[in-house]
């Protein structure tokens, strides 16, 4: 098998794009090469794009278009990166599922050239335990093509199959991450769980790095946050407690589909430990997670992928809103009200943060894509 040893997994800002889909659940190529191109912002935003991951809707369309967007994605950072001059990784998500399509997808991305492949054992129906499935089958595939490609695991419990463990378990992880090409864990949960991983990095790394990212990028203001005052000084020393001061290797960010200079000034400015600048970042990109929460009948409802291709068609992205079928949509006053809430978002951004770090919509990154064929 070809050898990981100089493989070391990229820090910082992952964005796990939207799929942008026709009102048949068809993917439109030119969209989503401009939603790569506005989440990369000419090399000040996204250090990592992830394709067809949950922000993606990959549980609510089939194959063929979770391997469309693969391609399209993987494709448009090779042409980003050459075009910044620096490297801007493609992450394949090939979740799908069943055993058979995940091992499908594998193939595909490695044959498209990806970074890195991105899999949650426990979402594929037919799978059976996590390290079996990693270890035996993804082993497997690299041993008959004598290559292999960095897996990345992903730990989301709203994602999990019917049966399955809502987490995976520290035990198995540790199994998989004994294994060469196993890079690294995305975990969407709070600090508790996120602390589960990050205490344990050091007892999975053997001979390569294992990098912990936090999928629920607002604990990053917390995690960083500093020992001010007393109450500071409390969260402080219990979130060293948590994680053992080992903090997470990067964040993945949903809502940086439609602020990525800013995520990406955000993760930064919490890696410096920055207070006052922390403060206006977090202010910021809770605009977003703000916006996107509606009342319904007797609860909140927070649709938070329609918003996030919503957004994007009101800053001039894309032309296409559309949501997957079964995925949680907005309502025609909704839609209303919510483009209020991203012209207002957008004022405060601009009025708050420090020059340069407020997304845009710049004329070469609504260039005409050159198009790519399908892979045979």
């Amino acid at each position: 098998m070809q050898s990981l040893d100089d493989y070391l997994p990229r820090p910082g800002l992952s964005t796990p794009i939207v799929t942008i889909l026709d009102r048949a659940d068809q993917v439109l190529e030119d969209e989503q090469r401009a939603v790569v191109r506005f989440v990369v912002q000419d090399g000040r935003g996204a250090d990592i794009v992830f394709a067809s991951g949950t922000t993606g809707e990959w549980d609510r369309v089939n194959n063929v278009q979770r391997q469309a967007v693969m391609r399209v994605a993987i494709d448009e950072c090779r042409r980003c990166s050459t075009r910044i001059g620096r490297k801007i990784e493609a992450w394949a998500g090939i979740t799908a599922h069943t055993r058979a399509e995940t091992i499908a997808n594998l193939e595909y991305a490695m044959d498209l050239g990806a970074d890195a492949a991105v899999v949650a054992p426990l979402s594929i129906r037919d799978a059976g335990a996590p390290p079996e499935f990693v270890e035996r089958e993804i082993g497997a595939v690299f041993e008959r093509r004598g290559a292999a490609l960095p897996v990345f695991l992903y730990d989301n419990a709203d994602i999990a199959a019917p049966g399955k463990s809502a987490h995976l378990h520290t035990r198995d992880v540790k199994r998989m991450a004994r294994l060469a090409w196993v890079r690294g864990v995305k975990v969407t949960a709070g600090k508790a769980v996120l602390g589960n991983y990050t205490r344990a990095a050091s007892h999975f790394k053997l001979s390569h790095e294992f990098a912990v990212y936090a999928g629920i990028p607002y604990l990053i203001f917390d995690l960083f946050a500093s020992a001010d005052g007393i109450a500071g000084t409390i969260r402080h020393r219990w979130n060293r407690y948590l994680t053992q001061r080992a903090m997470p290797y990067g964040v993945v960010a949903g809502a940086s589909n439609v602020m990525p200079r800013e995520w990406q000034r955000a993760w930064r400015v919490c890696r410096a430990g920055n207070p006052e600048l922390m403060r206006r970042y977090e202010a910021a990109t809770s605009n977003l997670r703000d916006a996107c929460e509606f009342r319904r009948p007797g609860r909140p409802y927070r649709p938070a992928i329609a918003c996030y291709k919503a957004a994007l068609r009101e800053i001039g992205v894309i032309e296409s809103d559309a949501v997957a079928q079964g995925s949680p949509g907005l309502e025609a006053a909704e839609r209303r009200e919510f483009a209020t809430r991203v012209r207002a978002m957008r004022r405060f951004a601009a009025d708050t943060l420090e020059a340069g770090w407020v997304s845009e919509v710049a004329p070469r990154l609504r260039e005409a894509p050159r198009v790519v064929r399908p892979h045979a």
